[in-house]
Parts: structure tokens; sequence; C-alpha cells
């Protein structure tokens, strides 16, 4: 096996890990929500919780690194702005507006978003098995939120939902990215960055800050309202960034952003097991789908030494970025 495919196979793993991370997210936040905590603490806990989590091993990390910090600023600002706050506050609004399904149907679709960007910025046209597959994709996608079942919409909730699909796309080419920095770093430091502007929007009144009841629930099993925030906040947020890094570097952008679309199905199995929300059986289809069009993007990934790169001037350098 050649040192590119075993990078691949490794990043696929990690990718998936990474996946399944995040897809814990909604399952621990929905008892929270619906015993009256705000969307807004919620996601500023989440976030703090995972700057806490990675702190010290990114400290360790960056021992003699730390001048590298200046010269990757505006990256890790970019990070915490776009990935963590606009990205986590816009799902989560979006949620709140209109069902889930559409919500997460449109922020899944950075993979083809992304896909769309390289081709009209950078001219890196998709092969005919990596188009197809993200058609796959999609479909399997459609399937696996059950769209068509009564879904609503709302004019706001799209916007944000869209937001959200920027943010992911963002997270996506970021995570990516050749840098210097130790892979947990990024992650580490945009969590900083990212609650501190959750904590600035609270404390003007921009987001609503209000806990609901001591205990929620997980179908019918009460549970201190701490054990859901530890688990969005170390498990679905912490482990599923630095994870998703890993992947980023291994993988390239868009590899990565089809493979993550793992996260899907595992929150439906997610809130099948805590929630008790059985999945329909298109929903199972649909999974098969979403992984037969991911097998496809793969396929029709071009040789390691066609690969296209994105171009992207940060810091004042020109960036080289695997597509």
């Amino acid at each position: 096996m050649t040192a590119v495919a075993n990078d691949t196979r490794r990043g696929i793993l990690w990718a998936l890990a990474s996946s399944a991370s995040f897809a814990w997210s909604g399952t621990f936040a929905r008892p929270l929500l619906d015993a009256g905590w705000s969307v807004g603490l919620v996601i500023t806990c989440r976030v703090l919780i995972a700057a806490v989590v990675l702190a010290i091993p990114a400290a360790r990390a960056m021992r003699g690194k730390w001048h590298l910090v200046r010269s990757q600023i505006v990256t890790i600002v970019l990070y915490g702005a776009v990935v963590v706050a606009l990205c986590q506050t816009a799902y989560y609004r979006a949620v709140a507006r209109m069902d889930v399904g559409v919500a997460l149907l449109i922020e899944y679709t950075a993979p083809v978003a992304l896909l769309a960007w390289l081709w009209a910025r950078h001219g890196h046209r998709p092969s005919r098995l990596t188009a197809l597959g993200a058609l796959v994709t999609t479909i399997g996608l459609v399937l696996v939120i059950n769209l068509f079942s009564g879904a609503r919409l709302d004019g706001l909730g799209l916007a944000w939902a869209f937001a959200s699909m920027v943010g992911a796309a963002v997270y996506f080419v970021l995570s990516a990215r050749p840098s210097q920095l130790p892979a947990i770093a990024l992650p580490a430091a945009g969590m900083l960055v990212g609650g501190a502007l959750l904590l600035a929007a609270g404390a003007t009144g921009l987001t609503a800050f209000h806990a609901g009841a001591s205990t929620v629930h997980f179908r019918s099993v009460g549970v201190p309202w701490f054990l859901p925030l530890l688990g969005i906040g170390v498990i679905s947020t912490g482990i599923a960034y630095a994870l998703g890094m890993v992947a980023g570097q291994l993988l390239g952008a868009r590899l990565m952003s089809f493979v993550s679309l793992a996260e899907v199905v595992g929150a439906v199995l997610a809130a099948w097991a805590l929630l008790g929300q059985t999945p329909a059986p298109v929903q199972l289809l649909g999974g098969v789908g979403i992984l037969a069009g991911v097998i496809l993007v793969k396929l029709g990934e071009p040789a390691p030494e066609e690969a296209p790169v994105v171009e992207l001037v940060v810091d004042d350098e020109l960036e080289r970025i695997p597509a």
C-alpha cells in the first residue's frame, strides 16, 4: 500500500470518527432546549467547554512554537468567527424556526457548494464520477432527513440555514489548509475566539442567555443539566473538531467534506438511541445512498500528482490548499 493510499485510509477513519462525534450534538442539545434553555446559552457553553478540553493538549503541542501564532492570527480569527460562532449559531437558529430536516439538508449542501466554488473560482471542473457522486449523495441526504414528511419552511430560517452552510464550507477548507501549527492548535484557538464572541453577544443582549430546568430528559430518563452540556462540549465539539482537523490534513477539503456527510446518518441513529426517534426505512436507504455517493466521489478524485489546489491569500502569504 502506497503512502498516499495509507494516508487516505487513515483520513477517512478520522473523518468518520469526527462525524460520529458531531452526530451527537443535536441529540445532546434537544433535551436542554425542550427544558427551556436558550439557544445562545447552550451554544456558548458548548464552545467554552470545548475550549477547556482542547486547551491543555494544544498548549503542550505548542511548546516552542508560540511565535507561529502571530503569522496565523487571521486564520485563527476566521475559524473562530465563521466556523465556530457563526456556523453553530446559524444552525441552531435555523432549527428553532424550521424543521431539522430542512436545516440539515441546506447545511450539508456544503460539499456540493465547495465543488461549485472550486469550479467557478479556480476552474477545477469535477470529474463525471465526482459529479455523479455529488448527485447520489444529495439524493441520499434528502432520504435520510425524510424531507418530504411535511416539513415547514421559514424565510429567516432558510437564511440562517444557508449561513450555516457557508460556515461548514469554510470549516472544510481551513481544516485542509497546510499549516505550521500543530493540528489541534487551530480548533483550540478557534474555540477561544468563538467563545469570546458568543459571550460578547450574550453580554450585549444580541443573544438571549437563560437557563431552564435543572433536570432534563432523554426519553423518560431524567438526568442533571450538566451531563448533556458536557456531552455536547466534550464529545460533539472538542473531540469532533480536533479529529476533523486531522482528517482535513490527510484528505483535503473536497473528499473530507463528502465523508463528513456520515454525520447525518449518525445523527439519525443517535436520535434513535437516546430520544426514541425511530428511523424510517427510507432513511436507511438514504444512508446507503450517502455511502455510495462518497465512494463515487473518491473514485472520481484525481491522482495525487494531478490533484488541484486552492490558492488563498492569508496573512499576506499565498497558501495552496489541496482540494
